[in-house]
């Protein structure tokens, strides 16, 4: 602030008008300017002494560099689908370098998709790293971001096989190609743990069923997911929880209800740590869907099963997923899928 501006604010106060001076004392009326702790100090003097005293921070007068806005490029990619305006939306920023944590937190929050993520240059084996963010917070993994940023990075490079660093560790993603075009995408994605949930009947209430036809468990892949089983699709459709009363006992878990016809698998996934009610794609819970019923003897280990999701919600959705090995011993948990990449875009940060 330049003492004309100050001398502009002391003007507006007091009602006068004048050029703002400093060490004037023989003219009436004058200003005085002096620094006293770190504070600029205006002294407003009249004829008959000192009317007016404004202190404004030395900090503002001081000279700064004017900061340098940069452009960050996007896409905005639906995942688990093969046509545009269906799956589950993700914004991908192409080359985050120079982002600050709570930049890329303020970017996801503006996004409001359920995931934005953030390239970054590898650290470790990987091709790339990515950071995941929902509007809240950052996740060690999710499943729709790494595919979809497989598919907006691979694009281009003609991959075949990206090797993604996240906070849950490296994720494989292989890419299916016809030419150029990118048709499928399989990510190897991190084995579950699992446990009993302990408030399954407080959970069941708050789903409004009567009984879960498998154990209700939770399982952790780095985001942990609860799965509560009905007897078919049409039970699944007509789920109307109580939000409140989910979101408490779920704890932050993910709750996936869920029914299951041979190899094929219908769910529905609500958020419970967001305001964003139920998700249109969940690929971190395909392979724990799929690994649950492996484990309770629904279907065959190393069999695909197709899960369709988000139609609910107006954006249909499809996954595939398969689980090697056994209980003892699970070698692989796979999840796949398309992606359509709809729009590219430029934020100025």
């Amino acid at each position: 602030m330049a003492l004309s501006d100050a001398n502009a604010v002391i003007s507006g106060i007091v009602g006068v008008h004048g050029p703002l001076e400093t060490g004037v004392r023989g003219r009436c009326p004058a200003t005085v300017a002096e620094e006293v702790s770190g504070q600029r100090c205006f002294h407003r003097l009249g004829c008959g002494g000192v009317s007016l005293l404004v202190s404004i921070p030395a900090a503002t007068f001081s000279p700064k560099e004017p900061r340098m806005s940069e452009l960050y490029r996007f896409m905005i990619v639906d995942v688990f689908t093969e046509t545009a305006f269906a799956g589950n939306q993700l914004a991908v920023f192409t080359n985050a370098k120079g982002l600050s944590d709570d930049r890329m937190q303020t970017i996801a929050r503006e996004m409001n998709y359920s995931e934005t993520t953030f390239v970054l240059p590898p650290e470790q084996d990987g091709d790339l790293r990515i950071r995941i963010f929902t509007p809240a917070r950052e996740l060690p993994f999710a499943g729709h971001p790494v595919l979809g940023t497989a598919f907006a990075v691979a694009g281009p490079l003609q991959s075949v096989l990206m090797r993604m660093e996240t906070g849950s560790g490296l994720v494989p993603v292989l890419l299916e190609r016809e030419g150029a075009k990118i048709v499928f995408g399989s990510m190897q994605q991190p084995v579950p743990t699992w446990k009993t949930f302990e408030d399954a009947d407080e959970l069941l209430a708050a789903l409004g069923v009567a009984g879960s036809e498998l154990p209700v468990e939770v399982y952790d892949n780095g985001i942990q997911h609860v799965f509560v089983t009905l007897s078919s699709a049409d039970e699944v459709a007509a789920l109307r929880p109580d939000a409140a009363r989910l979101s408490a006992v779920a704890d932050g878990a993910g709750v996936n209800v869920f029914s299951a016809d041979g190899d094929r698998a219908t769910t529905r996934m609500f958020i419970t740590d967001l305001d964003m009610g139920e998700d249109a794609a969940t690929g971190s819970a395909a392979g724990p869907l799929a690994l649950h019923l492996a484990r309770h003897g629904r279907i065959e280990w190393g069999s695909e099963v197709v899960i369709s999701q988000g139609a609910s919600i107006g954006r249909p959705s499809t996954l595939h997923a398969t689980v090697e090995g056994s209980e003892q011993e699970i070698s692989s948990v796979a999840v796949g899928g398309c992606a359509v990449v709809v729009a590219r875009g430029e934020m100025r940060v």
